[in-house]
């Protein structure tokens, strides 16, 4: 089913018989442990809360209302931390010649290590968060750090970066033309690359940064099964290349097979590559141009991953992109809660999925969508707030001064 409103573009896949295997090799249950593994006994190590909003549910007429909060994951302000840094954990293993132990964090930090592997830079590209996690896992380890970002990444997000002692290279153009740039420069440097994104015979590294996420999805499923819930029944899940998105969709997929909860992809209408490649509905990944210039700067992406793309093409359910105010509207969402649900910080990025639920939920001409997802009063619903206030002036702009406002005719009646 594909359809419009002046508000969400979306595509719902009729119910078939998935190709789960991918995803099981890839996002195994001893995958995933072996993540959180690693990322425990990094120093300042906690389990990000997951915050159930149940006056939320009750409005909108669904089971519950569950948002893992990776706002102050290791004091970063976002997820992204988890895939870097398992990354370089996996990368110095490989180096090592110890691929696939577990090895201690304070080992590769030794002196010791860095004797055996030599003068390593780590180099990416980002338009934030990941060159921070990227950063800050370097520094920690003793290794130098190179960022590329494009031109209009913000200043409060440059700074972030070179606070955790990287180089920061600002390239023209977008997101896309700084991985572009990076390669190359890695490439002419002898710097290794730590790229969320795959491209051709690039995919080791990438599929390491995916399988590092999935320590916030252990946690999650434990504190879910501490509240007597087996699984969500919908996940509602940010996409920029969709390097996430194919972590959450393939661990769902590899534990529950065929009865893995359903899966919504989301994006800013304005970089939608994960949505043009749906809707050309060939089988391979495909691009959008243009300057992406969206508010959801880490979403803000044209290029897929073609091996996050193969999972979305197995196992997502259904895919929509959406307008930069329904990211601010769940920004204010999260920051002006129902009495009785609690308060949550969300940057752009983190909080669009939010917002496509509720217009889901709330307007009568998308009730057709609604229902194609199964969205109704046994539905346990979990979302992704991937960041909390990583740009402080862009956030008070959305917060207090009201950027980015929602059209009139979209307002809440109810």
């Amino acid at each position: 089913m594909i359809g419009t409103n002046q508000e969400i573009s979306y595509i719902v896949r009729e119910p078939h018989q998935k190709n789960v295997e991918l995803a099981k090799q890839l996002f195994s249950m001893k995958q995933a442990q072996c993540s959180r593994r690693f990322h425990r006994q990094i120093p300042g190590y906690r389990m990000s809360p997951l915050q159930g909003l149940p006056n939320l549910a009750s409005m909108f007429k669904v089971g519950g209302i569950w948002t893992k909060d990776e706002s102050s994951r290791l004091q970063l302000n976002s997820f992204k931390v988890l895939g870097g840094s398992f990354a370089l954990y996996r990368y110095l293993q490989k180096q090592l010649g110890i691929l696939g132990e577990d090895t201690p964090f304070s080992y590769l930090a030794s002196q010791e290590v860095k004797d055996k592997v030599g003068d390593i830079t780590f180099a990416s590209a980002t338009d934030g968060n990941h060159g921070r996690g990227i950063a800050w896992a370097a520094k920690r380890l003793g290794f130098k750090c190179v960022i590329y970002v494009h031109s209009e990444t913000s200043i409060r997000r440059i700074d972030a970066i070179k606070s955790n002692g990287a180089k920061v290279v600002v390239v023209d153009g977008n997101y896309d033309d700084a991985v572009r740039q990076v390669a190359i420069d890695a490439q002419k440097n002898g710097w290794t690359i730590i790229s969320d994104t795959s491209w051709d015979n690039y995919t080791e590294i990438p599929t390491w940064i995916m399988q590092g996420y999935l320590t916030l999805l252990t946690e999650a499923q434990e504190q879910f099964s501490g509240v007597g819930i087996v699984k969500p029944t919908h996940v509602f899940v940010q996409a920029g290349v969709g390097a996430l998105a194919a972590s959450v969709i393939g661990f769902y997929h590899a534990l529950f097979g065929q009865d893995g909860p359903k899966c919504i992809v989301v994006e800013p209408d304005k970089a939608p590559c994960i949505y043009e490649s749906a809707l050309a509905n060939d089988g391979t990944p495909h691009s959008v141009t243009g300057a992406l210039d969206t508010i959801m700067a880490g979403l803000a992406c044209g290029d897929p991953s073609p091996i996050a793309w193969q999972i979305l093409n197995e196992d997502a359910d259904a895919f929509l992109k959406v307008p930069d105010y329904i990211a601010a509207k769940g920004m204010r969402m999260y920051a002006t809660p129902l009495n009785g649900d609690p308060f949550i910080i969300s940057g752009e990025s983190g909080a669009v999925t939010l917002g496509a639920f509720a217009s889901i939920m709330q307007y009568p001409e998308l009730k057709e969508l609604k229902d194609a997802l199964g969205l109704d009063q046994d539905s346990q619903v979990l979302f992704i707030n991937t960041e909390g206030n990583t740009d402080p002036v862009h956030f008070r702009q959305i917060i207090w001064e009201g950027a980015n406002p929602v059209p009139k005719q979209y307002w809440i009646n109810v």
